[in-house]
């Protein structure tokens, strides 16, 4: 991992700390991946959430997290 993608993780932890975040570099899968810590209820399945993200570069994941925030946000009462 290099110093960039190292403070990029930072700044996702720092971000988004209820997610765990690991590189994987196994052939046709996603290089970044965020699992979340404690499971999601129903209804934030239900509204798209997930358990566990992939993508290929850490800018994807941040912005693929940043919506996840966006669709759990909408539940929030």
């Amino acid at each position: 991992m290099t110093d960039y993608e190292r403070r990029l993780i930072d700044l996702l932890v720092s971000t988004h700390p209820a997610w765990r975040y690991e590189q994987r570099d196994l052939p046709g899968l996603p290089k970044w991946w965020a699992i979340r810590y404690y499971p999601l209820r129903p209804d934030q399945r239900g509204a798209g959430a997930r358990d566990v993200l992939g993508r290929t570069t850490l800018h994807r994941l941040a912005r693929a997290l940043a919506r996840h925030d966006q669709i759990l946000h909408t539940l929030r009462y």
